[in-house]
């Protein structure tokens, strides 16, 4: 009777949870959650590093400890919205790529200020917004063939893959080549070979939260090897990187939250203005739609024809958070595909997402401990999870070259770019053209012929620019 009571008690316990989020029925567990959301957050938890690194570029910078503030806040409120909203484990942070931008372009190349860059964003994020509550950034998803989507997926895949590689220092730029590789005799690069191992001997005997146990064992590595080379080899990444923290709490500093401007129609004119939301727009549209399909694709939701269900509300928050991440300063936050790491774990729900969220929240006060996390034992999980999305890649139509020319651009320019809206772009301009081409007009969706304008009109914007000399 005692053990029939308990299991009615546990039952009603997780009554709540399970009609919020649907674990049971989406397959998953509490547990399996809970470690997808831990898996996400410590995989993305180099964010909090590399975000103030891009935006304290410039003359004056922004203050990294002010930045890791709101990059954590914006990253821990806007993934609990997705949970709470899409109920799906996608984690969002500050955008690789669209902070490049903001930092590289708009304040070093057009001499913004960075209030005037950060309302670049805002006024892009309010756009989006917009699509999406028309349903119109909805349609264009769905108007994508799922070849397309299949390829995207996978080309997100070789992506992450080759993040993994350089965050490493196993792939380097080379003299007189694009890539080389790094020095062998790196101890660092020892620490990631080891935890490559590691993690792919946990991954292939299948055990049960394989990269977040990589992670952590390759965490303790390089504290190790780092104590012993006498802890200066993370000196250059971050204080405190690879080392025992010396303390557990630091107070988050506030001070960036609100200071953006839409002064920048004055200081860069109408034209250059235009220029620079659009560009900013078509990266955050198309990035997150990629990156949606591919999630949606390693965790299994996609239907028969490749569309995410309840897509538009995992695009309205997406949309929300790029108005959220500029109005606080921590550029233009977008989904990651780093989630995949937590999907892959079994992460299925909502609630993982609540989980990676909170974690953002509580480093607003542990930055020093979510500092530990060195870029080597991250490294490990993207690369592997890069193999599980590539896998897809398998059931495109290879001996269809209409079909796979665009699908192989898609795959190779992405990483060969580092750009996502590069890798789709190539995609869809080469699908629309060959269709035409071939007498596959009736393939084409106005949607997508669209988008292939928008697309050339992008890749067209830095020769306009020149020409134009703006």
């Amino acid at each position: 009777m005692a053990t029939e009571a308990t299991q009615v008690g546990r039952g009603a316990a997780q009554g709540p949870l399970e009609r919020r989020f649907r674990i049971a029925e989406r397959g998953s567990t509490v547990r399996r959650e809970v470690v997808a959301g831990i898996t996400t957050f410590l995989t993305m938890a180099y964010i909090l590093f590399v975000n103030p690194a891009v935006l304290g570029t410039g003359d004056p910078g922004l203050p990294f400890p002010a930045v890791l503030t709101v990059t954590a806040l914006v990253a821990g409120v806007m993934t609990i919205a997705m949970g709470l909203v899409a109920n799906y484990p996608f984690a969002i942070a500050s955008g690789l790529g669209l902070n490049a931008v903001v930092a590289f372009q708009l304040v070093g190349a057009q001499g913004l200020s960075y209030p005037e860059a950060m309302g670049v964003v805002v006024t892009e994020g309010l756009i989006i917004t917009a699509l999406v509550l028309t349903g119109f950034r909805e349609a264009v998803l769905e108007a994508i063939p799922l070849e397309l989507k299949k390829a995207i997926g996978a080309g997100i895949g070789l992506f992450i893959t080759i993040i993994g590689f350089a965050n490493s220092g196993l792939v380097v730029p080379g003299e007189g080549t694009l890539l080389a590789r790094g020095e062998l005799d790196s101890a660092r690069i020892a620490v990631f070979v080891v935890g490559l191992l590691i993690t792919a001997l946990l991954l292939a005997r299948r055990t049960p939260g394989a990269l977040l146990a990589g992670i952590v064992a390759t965490t303790v590595l390089a504290i190790i090897v780092n104590a012993v080379a006498g802890g200066d080899l993370w000196a250059e990444t971050g204080p405190g990187v690879a080392q025992v923290p010396s303390s557990l709490v630091a107070l988050p500093d506030f001070s960036l939250v609100g200071q953006f401007s839409f002064g920048y129609f004055g200081a860069l004119g109408a034209l250059a203005a235009l220029l620079a939301v659009f560009t900013l727009l078509l990266a955050d549209f198309f990035d997150t739609m990629g990156t949606a399909v591919a999630l949606g694709d390693e965790a299994g939701f996609l239907d028969e024809e490749g569309r995410l269900p309840g897509v538009g509300r995992v695009l309205l928050v997406d949309s929300a958070a790029a108005v959220v991440g500029g109005a606080a300063s921590a550029s233009s936050a977008t989904t990651y595909i780093e989630s995949a790491s937590g999907i892959s774990e079994g992460g299925r729900t909502g609630l993982a997402s609540i989980v990676t969220g909170g974690l953002f929240l509580v480093a607003l006060f542990l930055s020093p401990l979510a500092g530990v996390i060195p870029p080597e034992a991250t490294a490990p999980a993207l690369v592997l999870v890069g193999f599980l999305m590539l896998s897809v890649a398998r059931e495109l139509p290879w001996d269809d070259y209409a079909i796979a020319i665009p699908a192989f651009l898609t795959l190779v320019v992405m990483p060969f770019t580092f750009s996502i809206t590069d890798g789709i772009g190539a995609g869809f301009v080469s699908y629309t053209v060959l269709q035409l081409a071939t007498g596959g007009a009736r393939r084409l969706h106005w949607l997508m012929i669209l988008s292939t304008v928008l697309f050339a009109l992008y890749f067209a914007l830095a020769p306009l620019s020149r020409l134009l000399g703006i």
